[in-house]
C-alpha cells in the first residue's frame, strides 16, 4: 500500500467515512443487493416459494386457481388486465395444466412440473411483462429456441400466439 493510500485509509477510519465513488462508477451502479448477493426482490420470491413449499397439499385444481387468481388480482395495471387474459388463453390452450403458484407467480403445472408462468413486470422492476416456458415445456426446435417473451400488451395477435406455444408446450 503506498504511503498516500494508507493516510487515506487511516483518515477515513478516524472520521469513519465510507471512501467515494468515482462519477463513473457511480454512473453504472446496479440495484443494491444484500450481503447474499440477492436483490430485496429475488429474496421475495424465494420467501413466497419457500412459503408454498411449507403450505399443505392443495385439495385439487381449484385451490391452485384461486391462489393464481389471487396474485393476478394483487398486480398493477396494466398487468392484473394482461394477467386475466393470460389465465384464460393459458387454461383454454392446455386443458390438462393445473394452476399454481411458483416463486410468488401464476404458474401452470403438468405432473407436478411447472410448464409455464407469467410475472408482471413490478416484480423484478422490469418494463414488460414475462411469459416463460420451462424445461417441462416441449418447444425444442432444433439447437435454439426461445423461453421466454416479453408481453406489453394483449391482443388478439398474442392470445394467438401464446395459445400455439401453450398447445406446443404441453404436446
Amino acid at each position: 500500500m503506498t504511503r498516500r493510500r494508507a493516510l487515506n485509509w487511516y483518515v477515513m477510519q478516524q472520521v469513519k467515512m465510507r471512501p467515494l465513488m468515482s462519477p463513473r462508477k457511480q454512473a453504472g451502479r446496479v440495484p443494491r443487493r444484500s450481503a447474499q448477493g440477492f436483490t430485496e426482490e429475488e429474496r421475495a420470491a424465494m420467501r413466497d416459494r419457500a412459503q408454498e413449499r411449507k403450505a399443505p397439499p392443495r385439495a385439487g385444481r381449484a385451490d391452485g386457481e384461486r391462489d393464481v387468481l389471487a396474485r393476478i388480482a394483487q398486480m398493477p395495471e396494466p398487468y392484473r388486465a394482461m394477467g386475466k387474459r393470460l389465465h384464460s388463453v393459458i387454461l383454454a390452450s392446455g386443458p390438462t395444466l393445473t394452476p399454481r403458484t411458483w416463486y410468488g407467480m401464476p404458474a401452470y403445472s403438468k405432473d407436478g412440473d411447472v410448464v409455464c408462468y407469467f410475472r408482471g413486470g413490478e416484480k423484478f422492476k422490469e418494463r414488460y411483462m414475462t411469459l416463460g416456458f420451462n424445461d417441462a415445456a416441449k418447444l425444442d426446435e432444433g439447437h435454439l429456441w426461445p423461453v421466454a417473451f416479453a408481453l406489453t400488451g394483449v391482443t388478439a395477435a398474442e392470445e394467438a400466439a401464446v395459445s400455439s406455444l401453450v398447445k406446443k408446450a404441453v404436446g
